[in-house]
């Protein structure tokens, strides 16, 4: 049947005409070339997909690198910057020491090595988690990060740590925020040791020091930097670029309350002669010292350095801080001339330190000429906070309420003030070059008289609140008994009385016996032998 049907096809094909079969096998052809094109045309598509998902991954690692190249740029300027703020502890400790009495040297030493020990414990321990803690809302104190804990993240089955996860946020570990504002701390602490100088035991201090770190200072931080109820207060917020308040008044404050209640030194308002700095080449190195830090201090608070214009906000904010320093500077020592008609050189010292105070909140979020007026002003603050204190008969060795308090609350006003934005229409605040935005995109306008209301209540809160706990504090170690050294020990001095060796300066040589100079003589005189 089948070979009837082929036969019979066969003879029909041969019975049509030569056309007819072009017109077939053109067809099969172009179905061929067809079936070939729509393959060429998968396979094409396959190798798109191929080189999109390739190109995909790419885009992922390399965004991946920059993240991580980001990451490790803000790590090495935030641990360089740290360093230079805890370098800062050098120039306290050579100011203090050089504007007490030489008897007291090695205890004024002892006391800022110990401030910076216990200090580093407190924030270890407590102090950490309460200002950078997740807050849950409460917008006053941090709940997590105790001890240390959740730094990182432990692979529980193999017991590897990842230290860090990189976002479109940042590629910071938690670590490098600790060590960099552990400096801050610690810095905040120390200013209280130059207000409590020369009297103060140093158990005692050493504890009021673990109470300033671990808690005080720690609740400011909370409530600004850490995100808190001022971050947000009225919609536009406080701006303390890098601590006059939230650092230097926390401090100033504290020392200021702690010398009220811990009483001026014997002597010291009936022999004023007798408590003139004993050592100016020290004060003169520890403001230096000082200065040098305030580069890791302000330009360090940019908290990143991996854009252009990170690297510009860092730079504008170092000119302002070198500009206010010598304004501040000048215009203390003019004003002491016109005073005391004397070159006055600790009091040139601390209009340097007034005005670095004065422009460590603004340094952010203002232009050159107003960082001068500020230095200036900071200089004129620091002048009458100093001769009131005078007045009062408040005894302060270095000067640390009047530097560190009152021109740290300055500071945060002029910040307000002093913002570059257009008038007092627009803002910048943390913005930096930029206005602070609307949700479309555009200046909010009509913010600048509500932002320097902020900035009143930032300075009220943080008299309050370490004005307060730090009178605590020292009003239960005064009734306690065990604040202050008795008369007697002042009158000697802590460091023969405490110390060993019982003076920190050996400059006078030690006697010898009449039969050891005749013995030194005589060796000199007789000609050596090899």
């Amino acid at each position: 049947m089948r070979v009837s049907l082929c036969l019979a096809f066969a003879a029909f094909a041969a019975a049509q005409p030569a056309p007819l079969l072009q017109q077939v096998e053109e067809l099969q052809k172009e179905l061929s070339q067809q079936r070939q094109l729509i393959q060429e045309l998968k396979e094409t598509r396959r190798l798109q997909a191929e080189k999109s998902e390739s190109m995909a991954d790419k885009i992922t690692k390399l965004q991946e690198t920059d993240l991580g190249l980001g990451g490790a740029l803000d790590s090495a300027w935030l641990c360089l910057c740290g360093a230079l703020v805890m370098f800062m502890h050098a120039g306290f400790a050579m100011l203090e020491t050089g504007c007490c009495r030489a008897k007291n040297a090695s205890n004024v030493l002892m006391k800022n090595l110990v401030n910076v020990c216990c200090g580093t414990l407190g924030w270890w321990s407590i102090g950490w988690a309460l200002a950078y803690g997740e807050q849950n809302g409460n917008g006053f104190i941090g709940t997590d990060g105790f001890f240390g804990f959740g730094f990182y993240t432990r692979d529980k089955a193999s017991g590897v740590i990842t230290p860090v996860e990189c976002t479109a946020d940042g590629c910071q570990s938690t670590m490098l925020s600790w060590f960099f504002q552990w400096a801050f701390c610690t810095a905040g602490a120390t200013i209280v040791s130059g207000a409590v100088a020369e009297r103060v035991k140093s158990p005692t201090y050493a504890a009021f020091a673990f109470l300033m770190t671990s808690f005080i200072y720690p609740m400011v931080v909370a409530s600004t930097w850490g995100g808190g109820w001022l971050a947000s207060l009225f919609g536009v917020g406080y701006m303390d670029f890098a601590g006059s308040g939230v650092v230097h008044l926390t401090g100033g404050i504290s020392g200021l309350v702690g010398t009220t209640i811990l009483g001026a030194r014997t002597g010291r308002f009936t022999n004023p002669e007798e408590f003139e700095c004993h050592n100016l080449p020290l004060v003169v190195l520890g403001t230096f010292a000082l200065w040098f830090g305030w580069y890791g201090f302000n330009p360090g608070s940019t908290l990143t350095m991996k854009s252009g214009s990170d690297g510009a906000l860092a730079a504008q904010v170092a000119m302002n801080t070198t500009l206010a320093a010598a304004t501040g500077g000048i215009t203390v020592f003019l004003l002491r001339y016109v005073i005391m008609h004397k070159y006055d050189v600790g009091a040139l010292c601390n209009g340097i330190l007034a005005g670095l105070v004065s422009i460590t909140a603004g340094c952010g979020n203002m232009e050159s000429g107003s960082a001068v007026a500020t230095g200036l002003i900071g200089g004129f603050v620091y002048q009458a906070a100093s001769m009131l204190l005078q007045a009062l008969k408040i005894d302060d060795p270095v000067d640390a309420s009047p530097v560190h308090g009152f021109c740290g609350a300055w500071g945060i006003i002029a910040a307000g003030l002093f913002d570059w934005g257009r008038g007092i229409d627009h803002y910048h605040g943390w913005s930096g070059f930029g206005c602070m935005e609307k949700d479309d995109g555009g200046c909010q306008t009509g913010i600048g008289g509500t932002a320097i209301g902020v900035q009143f209540i930032m300075v009220l809160a943080i008299v309050a609140w370490a004005g307060t706990l730090s009178g605590i504090g020292f009003f239960l170690l005064k009734i306690t008994g065990v604040l202050r050294y008795g008369t007697h020990v002042e009158e000697v001095g802590i460091d023969s009385h405490h110390h060993s060796p019982p003076k920190a300066y050996a400059l006078e040589p030690k006697s010898l016996s009449p039969s050891k100079v005749y013995s030194t003589m005589t060796s000199e005189t007789q000609p050596s032998t090899v």
